[in-house]
């Protein structure tokens, strides 16, 4: 079995210097620079289009960089490959494909198999465990195909955690999803932060992201703001991220007194 690296004392769970990145030939994202720190909770938003879903496949090495480079633990991108767990958007996923709860679960083991390539007892105990906290145990024979999407959601997530990660990112998990998954999330994401894990979310729903997350990286193609909520979510910031666009979701207005500018007054 390959020897995990050590990680540096105090390290900088993730920096990101002045990346730049094409998609057939258009600029997604543009000179983005910014340092997440160790165990930081970090909610990742702007408006469709804005490059969120890009700077996610690239943080995990799925899409060249054009310029810059991406550290983890102050190695370059690639060194500690099976620290960081990825969750797509769920219109990104297939479906379709014959394969049970507890062999997707699986998956987030595979990095971790010795030479035989076959799961030990602890990676059955390990996919057991996280099945568990999912409350997904029941599934566990299930196609995955045949589930609801609060329970992809629960499963896609479960197999992450099997990872056992540093780092762990999501795209737009609480999109489809029934306020029960929502909120077995937000307490998923809590608990990890008590044992150290570094998470990225991209939601659209900007009061979530003031209300229950520690910092908020505003992105729209290039990098608008990073910081605390207050911090980020300022007039200037909103109006530079999204412009003239009506912040809906179900007919609701998202900024809708979440957030304040830094004169206390409610931005609408």
């Amino acid at each position: 079995m390959k020897k995990q690296q050590a990680i540096p004392e105090n390290p900088a769970r993730m920096e990101i210097r002045h990346i730049t990145v094409l998609y057939d030939g258009e600029v997604i994202l543009q000179d983005v620079d910014f340092i997440i720190p160790h165990g930081a909770q970090v909610a990742v938003v702007g408006p469709n289009g804005a490059g969120k879903s890009t700077l996610f496949k690239a943080l995990v090495g799925l899409i060249p960089l054009q310029e810059g480079e991406i550290h983890i633990h102050g190695e370059p991108l690639g060194r500690h490959t099976n620290c960081v767990a990825y969750i797509p958007q769920r219109e990104e996923v297939d479906w379709r494909y014959p394969i049970t709860v507890e062999e997707v679960v699986m998956m987030g083991r595979y990095g971790k198999f010795g030479w035989l390539g076959r799961p030990t007892k602890r990676d059955r105990a390990v996919v057991r465990r996280c099945m568990t906290q999912l409350g997904i145990t029941d599934l566990a024979n299930r196609s995955i195909g045949e589930l609801s999407g609060g329970q992809q959601q629960r499963v896609f997530l479960a197999r992450a955690l099997a990872q056992e990660p540093h780092i762990l990112l999501m795209d737009e998990p609480f999109t489809g999803v029934d306020s029960t998954t929502q909120e077995t999330i937000l307490r998923l994401l809590d608990a990890l932060q008590e044992e150290g894990v570094t998470t990225l979310v991209s939601t659209h729903d900007l009061k979530m992201a003031a209300e229950r997350f520690d910092q908020t990286l505003l992105l729209n193609r290039k990098l608008i703001a990073f910081g605390t909520p207050a911090e980020v979510f300022t007039q200037e910031h909103i109006g530079k991220a999204f412009g003239d666009q009506l912040l809906k979701i179900n007919g609701a207005v998202v900024v809708d007194q979440c957030c304040h500018g830094e004169d206390g007054e409610v931005l609408e």
